[in-house]
């Protein structure tokens, strides 16, 4: 999982930017950073997320970035080129990757998962890039294939808590831990997209439960592979 960073040091910090490159030339927005270049690409980050917290992702482009960041628009482009990447290099810098989870039981260790979650969507920053992230991948392929890798790779480093009950036999062997992941974090985003129900302090501790209960009584199995050509001649 991730956690909201306290603003770690810009400059130690190397974007990694979506999309392919092109003529051999690096990425736009993945070169390392440092001196001028490292302030510019504060400001820029500060701005970009002023503006979405502002105006949404639908509301925000480049120039109303550069205007803020007190740049040239061209630099913005020359970095970044989109805004998609632009915002992918964002959330990279505003998140910190948190230590696996090890409290021993996979209740606990599933707590921990949810307030991670908790922690981060309390963010002000974070949950102002999320909700702009979320109303655009609505209707914005490349958004949704943005945000899809993002919260992809977090349900991957979470699901090494399933994974370790599993070693310990506290959890079926055929348990798909990637979507226990997924179960404890759906309560969250239920009350933050549909619901609008408050976060609670409680909710942590009784997803975990609910999805413990779930993997240890063998509800949460790997799916069955496809049928290949051959099974379906047979």
């Amino acid at each position: 999982m991730d956690e909201a960073s306290p603003r770690p040091d810009r400059a130690q910090t190397a974007p990694t930017g979506a999309g392919a490159p092109t003529s051999g030339a690096p990425r736009p927005g993945t070169q390392r950073p440092g001196g001028r270049t490292a302030r510019t690409r504060a400001a820029v980050f500060d701005a970009a997320t002023a503006e979405l917290a502002d105006h949404g992702f639908a509301g925000t482009g480049i120039e109303k970035v550069a205007a803020r960041a007190g740049v040239s628009a061209s630099t913005v482009y020359r970095r970044w080129g989109t805004l998609q990447r632009l915002v992918h290099d964002l959330v990279q810098e505003l998140t910190v990757e948190l230590r696996e989870p090890a409290t021993g039981t996979l209740e606990g260790d599933l707590a921990v998962v949810g307030e991670a979650i908790l922690h981060l969507q309390r963010d002000p920053v974070h949950r102002s890039w999320m909700d702009a992230m979320v109303a655009a991948a609505v209707h914005d392929p490349e958004t949704r294939a943005m945000l899809a890798t993002v919260i992809g790779s977090r349900i991957e480093r979470a699901a090494a808590a399933v994974t370790a009950a599993v070693d310990r036999g506290e959890a079926p062997a055929d348990t798909d831990a990637h979507e226990a992941i997924r179960m404890v974090a759906a309560p969250f985003y239920y009350r933050m997209y549909i619901s609008g129900d408050p976060l609670d302090e409680t909710l942590p501790l009784r997803a975990a439960r609910m999805v413990a209960n779930a993997v240890r009584a063998g509800l949460l199995p790997r799916p069955a592979p496809a049928p290949g050509p051959d099974d379906r001649d047979a």
